[in-house]
């Protein structure tokens, strides 16, 4: 099990970023003053039960998540525009690291794309490029497929007379059905954290993502909805919760699975509330609990009011409740080899070419 990395001291003026090594990955702190207490905090929760180590046994342990449960969830959801108020707000800080970097993708996929708000801003930012969608809730993708079909695909077609189509598909994260080594760009916004064995999905990018091409997406990270746990416990309410995995583990994954210097960091955002009822609307919303060990069938009216009374007492000073979304970011080139865990090397056959005479 990884043991908490030593506590960063305070960066003296001026100082704008720090970047520690750790098993070969880059993990790098944001050193605005509210950020870097946040990071501090970070370490201090990192061994709440939320939180599930996905390197600490030689084979990855799947997720306590049910994929059927996960589907209905998100079904019900329609085309997500309850929580886009969050996917909106997380895709724009994606975004802004995504400028940092220059390239200029041809083929990109929007993994769990939902109801297509992401591709919309990767179209902007790559007008070129031909998109795919991908996303398991069929519901989210015909809406996805509406607005694309009369927004800026419509539009582009009506002006120039040239489309550059999106692609639909509707599978698994972890089984995308695209052809090996076909894309440049893999975006995955708020989406990993829901499938039941993400290191699955980290290997299923690795074989259909070009040698040297990228992956980028977010994630929830461990410290994700404490506040509700809190109050179960001191609800004294019995069911089980959504476990969330560490960064660090995803980047000791991307490492595993053929992927050159990952780059992880995670912020803390923190949602403020006026009623406890419209902070359980909210989770609902961002996904609710697919746990497999959940308390099964619907909650009573009594069950109901302890969760809820828990939470008004933990209202702050300002009268609000807080609702913790910890939110982890990560990018990494795809490598032409990856290294497994017996000590086996993997070679990309793209990546074997001929001495040049």
């Amino acid at each position: 099990m990884h043991k908490s990395p030593p506590r960063a001291r305070k960066p003296h003026r001026g100082q704008d970023v720090v970047k520690r090594k750790r098993k070969n990955v880059w993990i790098r702190y944001s050193l605005d003053c509210r950020v870097w207490f946040r990071t501090k905090g970070f370490w201090a929760n990192v061994t709440l039960p939320s939180k599930l180590t996905m390197t600490d046994s030689s084979t990855h342990p799947r997720l306590p998540i049910s994929t059927t449960a996960v589907k209905a969830q998100f079904a019900r959801r329609g085309n997500l525009s309850d929580a886009q108020f969050l996917y909106a707000e997380v895709a724009d800080r994606m975004l802004d690291r995504l400028k940092l970097i220059r390239m200029q993708p041809e083929r990109i996929l929007d993994a769990g794309c939902g109801a297509g708000s992401g591709i919309t801003l990767l179209k902007n930012r790559y007008p070129s490029a031909r998109v795919t969608g991908q996303d398991f809730n069929t519901t989210a993708l015909a809406a996805a497929q509406k607005t694309h079909h009369t927004g800026v695909s419509g539009l582009l077609k009506k002006l120039t007379g040239k489309s550059n189509p999106i692609l639909w598909l509707s599978t698994d994260l972890a089984d995308t059905g695209l052809a090996p080594e076909s894309l440049d760009l893999i975006w995955s916004n708020l989406a990993i954290h829901w499938h039941p064995a993400p290191h699955d999905v980290l290997r299923e990018w690795a074989r259909i993502v070009k040698l040297n091409g990228l992956v980028f997406f977010s994630c929830f990270g461990p410290d994700t909805l404490k506040e509700v746990r809190q109050a179960l416990v001191s609800a004294k309410l019995v069911t089980q919760t959504p476990a969330f995995v560490d960064m660090h583990d995803f980047g000791d994954l991307l490492v595993e699975n053929g992927f050159g210097d990952p780059v992880m960091d995670q912020e803390r955002l923190t949602l403020t509330y006026q009623y406890a009822e419209k902070l359980l609307k909210d989770v609902r919303a961002l996904g609710g609990n697919p746990s497999t060990g959940r308390r099964p069938g619907l909650v009573g009216r009594q069950w109901r009011k302890r969760l809820i009374d828990a939470l008004e007492a933990q209202r702050h000073e300002d009268g609000t409740i807080h609702l913790s979304i910890e939110v982890a970011y990560g990018h990494a080139w795809r490598l032409g080899h990856s290294r497994q865990k017996d000590g086996e090397t993997r070679v990309s056959i793209s990546a074997i070419g001929r001495k040049s005479k």
